[in-house]
Order: structure tokens, then C-alpha cells, then sequence
């Protein structure tokens, strides 16, 4: 699955860049370009041999272009890809400035997964439950997880993504989550007699309060 909307991802960066400069470790082999604002600089090289695999990226924001600032913030690189490593357990992922006086590194790696994303939310809340719900599931091709936990706050914090991409205007999966949650809690008041005769259903907002949950699906086409 990818979490990109056009397959132009790389093509942009390249075309955004004063230089960038691709290689590329396979089949034993090292391979190496460079492009100049989008414009191979020379052709595909084999540079070397090797025995591991993967790809290196290295650009140069164009300054033409981005006129206010070709600088990259540190905190906001480190917490997207926090995000990631908790979206994708088990993966480790590094992060690391090399610039000349801002020299720093993080290292994240979840095991736990999206439990571990709900346990970071809730680090300083007191909270109801000490093991974090977690669910998972497959239809159709479309995964999906869910964790939740509750506190002792008034407010929910639910974070759902796409393909590792933040949905922060909602979605069905997250309509879909907090009508079935409702759904859930209310009939099992209503079967283990928590709710008198008379009494009405809790609402969504009531069912939400102090909840923590990320809901993360993994999608073909999106």
C-alpha cells in the first residue's frame, strides 16, 4: 500500500531541487545518478559492488523556489517519523542532524505498534485500564488496527490514518469506529443490566469521554 495520492512523489522532489543524487544498492551492484532541477546530470553509472540492498536520496531544496526558508525544522522530521515507527511495528527508523552545531539523533522502534502510540498519548494521564484494547483485523484486502485506552480526563484524543497518513478531517474508518464503539458499550450495558428500565443510551460524546484511540487501516486504493 502506499500512502501517496499521485505516484509523483520523488518526481516533485526532483524537479523542487537544486541537485539530488540517487543510489541505489541491488543485485550486488551499486548504480548512481544525479539530477539538476529535475534534469539528469549524467547517465545511470555503476559505481561499485555490494552486498546490501536499498536506496539513498540525498537533495538540495531549490532556494528559487522556496524563497522563505530551505531549512528543515528537527522536531517536526523527528515527530513525523515517530509517528511512523508507531504506525508500522517493529520497524526502526533513525533520524539524525548532521548540521554543524545542531548535531542530534533519534532512534525509534516500536514493537507494540499503535498500543505503544495510545501508551505515549496517555504517558502523563491517569489512566482507567492499564492494558491498552488493541484489535485487528482483515476484509477485502483492507487491514486495519485499532487501540484504545481510557483515562480519567473529559476530553477524547482519536487519531486515525490511511496508508500511514494522519486523516485528520475523519473518515468512514473513523465515523465507522466511533458508531461502532457506541454501539458496542451501550448494548452491553443494556445486557448486563448497568442501565435501569427508562434509562436512555449513552451518547457518543459520553462513550468518548477520556478515550484515547488511534485507528490506523492499511488500503490498496484509498
Amino acid at each position: 500500500v502506499s500512502g501517496g495520492l499521485h505516484g509523483v512523489g520523488a518526481s516533485v522532489v526532483n524537479a523542487l531541487s537544486t541537485t539530488l543524487d540517487v543510489t541505489v544498492y541491488r543485485d550486488g551492484k551499486i548504480h548512481y545518478q544525479q539530477f539538476k532541477r529535475g534534469v539528469p546530470a549524467g547517465d545511470l553509472e555503476i559505481i561499485g559492488e555490494t552486498d546490501v540492498t536499498g536506496t539513498t536520496t540525498h537533495f538540495v531544496p531549490d532556494p528559487e523556489i522556496f524563497t522563505e526558508t530551505i531549512e528543515f525544522d528537527y522536531d517536526t522530521l523527528a515527530n513525523r517519523v515517530r509517528e511512523l515507527a508507531f504506525l508500522t511495528k517493529g520497524v526502526n527508523i533513525i533520524i539524525e542532524d548532521l548540521r554543524e552545531g545542531k548535531e542530534r539523533r533519534n532512534e525509534y522502534c516500536y514493537e507494540g505498534g499503535i498500543k505503544s502510540y495510545v501508551e505515549h498519548l496517555n504517558r502523563s494521564k491517569e489512566v482507567v485500564h492499564e492494558e491498552p484494547v488493541y484489535i485487528e483485523g482483515e476484509k477485502d484486502g483492507i487491514t486495519i488496527e485499532v487501540a484504545l485506552q481510557y483515562n480519567d480526563s473529559y476530553s477524547s484524543n482519536i487519531y486515525s490514518f490511511a496508508n500511514n497518513i494522519n486523516t485528520y478531517e475523519g473518515g468512514t474508518h473513523e465515523a465507522g469506529f466511533k458508531t461502532g464503539l457506541t454501539r458496542v458499550i451501550n448494548d452491553y450495558a443494556r445486557k448486563n443490566g448497568v442501565f435501569k428500565d427508562g434509562d436512555s443510551n449513552l451518547s457518543g460524546e459520553d462513550v468518548r469521554e477520556g478515550l484515547t484511540a488511534i485507528i490506523s487501516i492499511k488500503h490498496p486504493d484509498p
